[in-house]
């Protein structure tokens, strides 16, 4: 380590200590006052935003964290003098894990206590942040951000079924719109954020940030989060086993294929690598699937598939995020390569989506509990495509900023409509037993479809350069750029299509029940005892 990334490191530590001498002090003084009143916090008519701010804090971690790290990576790669393809693979690693693990994680939450889970989770994050921030070579760097993934799976599961947990069924959009909101301010100061970090104290100080705040967040979760309101109640007292071979075929499954889906672009779909990946998810799949209905205590009751408001809305939401996180991935490329725009100005370009995406968070999941899902979700999913649809037909290589933003704007608008409330009517269906398995199925659905999404768009453009006669790379782009522009028109051609097919998806899956949301839930509860 060098004297300069030592002497930031120092600096960062110091900063990070007055803010622990500033904010513990401040919850402190907090949580005295209700001692000394004789009240308890769990008793207070605010404990749900107490329990929600907790566990917001860690999603902004976790989420403004990864658009930091992409920020940082070509720094590593000088760092260590390796190439930026494969620093890449410090971000897809991570990925990686936390999609393979979402499912084991929710049930394992299930099983023995979502706060015990959480709490272990963000443990281990924090301390393979400062491993990834002390590595020495970039293969421990590369481990560490693997033990984060997982890490990141324990708490991705857990944190939206404990929000759930301490918010009626009547204000369920509203818990998640929020938690929408958070999310969406996450990314859109991620790599704002980062590059400040990389551009004053170095890479390392990306996952040292980690360290202080985690330590300040695990000790306010210690106290603030309530065992018993996140432990669920068990037939005779006993805990079901945990369904470890379903587990392993899972997670085997999700990462053998999303494992193809990566390594299709570079090294050829039809490479004996990628063949292999598909050979075992297949089998992995079917293993799991004839598993999961023959074993007494299933990992993931695939019973629940049968509610017409799970399973559609997965595969509403899978749709969705299908469409718009390539959306994304590509207008970053466009706007650099195409319309020859900085970084920093890229980067202000995007800036209305996410604002747009954390404004409509929680106002759409409010309308949701006011109105239900319906309107939302076919209405949002509609504008999304319509957008995309109109962007496929504007954009070129000279194409206006006053054309180009309000479609971004747009389809922003649309995917804030429709996120909270289709996430809503899937966990109305679901007993609270098992929010931790809804919870995963949903960040899953997120997860896994960013990676299938950016690796769609990828295949489209190569495919189009290629036939064009153009190479297939960004050193092109910027000296041909037509080649590229016309496969990004086909991209969005293609989330568009995506879009719509979850238009009628979301039509299909129907509205809420006209009684109230805790008795909605009482009759999936019914419906699941019936299976």
């Amino acid at each position: 380590m060098t004297l300069t990334g030592l002497l930031g490191m120092l600096i960062a530590a110091c900063g990070f200590l007055l803010i622990t001498l500033v904010c513990v002090p401040v919850a402190a003084r907090l949580f005295w006052n209700y001692r000394t009143s004789g009240a308890k916090l769990t008793d207070s008519d605010n404990y749900k935003w107490w329990v929600f701010c907790t566990i917001a804090t860690g999603v902004f971690m976790s989420v403004c964290g990864h658009g930091s790290i992409l920020i940082a990576l070509p720094s590593i790669a000088g760092h260590f003098g390796a190439s930026l393809e494969t620093v890449l693979w410090i971000a897809i690693s991570e990925a990686l894990a936390i999609s393979s693990l979402l499912l084991p994680m929710g049930r394992l939450s299930d099983i023995l206590g979502r706060k015990q889970v959480y709490v272990t989770g963000f443990t281990i994050f924090v301390l393979a942040s400062a491993a990834a921030g002390l590595a020495g070579s970039l293969p421990f760097l590369m481990v560490a951000r693997v033990i984060q993934g997982i890490s990141s799976a324990m708490v991705q599961a857990n944190g939206q079924a404990m929000v759930l947990s301490v918010f009626p069924g009547s204000e369920r959009g509203k818990a998640l719109g929020s938690q929408f909101s958070v999310v969406g301010v996450g990314s859109m100061s991620g790599m704002a954020l980062g590059g400040v970090l990389v551009s004053t104290l170095g890479w390392r100080s990306v996952f040292l940030v980690n360290v202080p705040v985690g330590i300040i967040v695990l000790a306010v979760a210690l106290i603030v989060l309530d065992q018993s309101r996140f432990t669920q109640e068990r037939d005779g007292g006993r805990r079901p086993p945990f369904d470890w071979l379903g587990s392993t075929l899972s997670a085997t499954a999700l990462l053998t294929i999303l494992l193809a889906m990566t390594l299709g672009n570079r090294i050829g779909w039809a490479s004996p690598g990628v063949l292999s990946c598909v050979f075992a998810f297949v089998v992995s799949l079917t293993a799991f699937i004839w598993w999961e209905l023959r074993t007494a205590s299933p990992m993931l009751d695939l019973r629940l598939f049968k509610r017409k408001l799970v399973a559609l809305g997965i595969a509403a939401g899978w749709l969705s995020f299908l469409g718009s996180s390539g959306v994304r991935y590509l207008m970053a490329l466009y706007l650099q390569s195409a319309l020859r725009y900085s970084p920093q100005d890229a980067g202000l370009i995007t800036l209305p989506m996410a604002i747009t995406m954390t404004i409509m968070g929680p106002i759409a999941g409010r309308l949701s509990d006011r109105y239900g899902w319906l309107k939302l979700n076919v209405g949002g999913l509609g504008l999304a495509s319509a957008a995309l649809f109109m962007l496929s037909g504007v954009v070129g290589v000279n194409t206006s900023l006053q054309v180009l933003v309000p479609l971004l704007v747009l389809q922003s608008l649309g995917t804030g409509l429709f996120g909270s409330p289709n996430n809503s009517s899937i966990v109305s269906a679901v007993e609270r037993s098992r929010y931790g398995i809804a919870s995963a199925l949903t960040s899953l659905t997120r997860n896994s479809a960013n990676i299938v999404s950016n690796a769609v768009v990828t295949a489209i453009v190569v495919a189009t350069m290629a036939a064009m006669g153009a190479a297939s790379d960004l050193g092109s782009v910027s000296d041909e750029p037509s080649a590229f522009v016309e496969g990004v028109k086909r991209s969005f051609l293609a989330a568009g299509f995506m879009c719509s097919i979850g238009v009628i998806i979301s039509f299909l899956k129907g509205d809420r029940p006209k009684q109230a949301a805790e008795p909605a839930t009482q009759a999936a509860a019914g419906a699941g005892a019936a299976d």
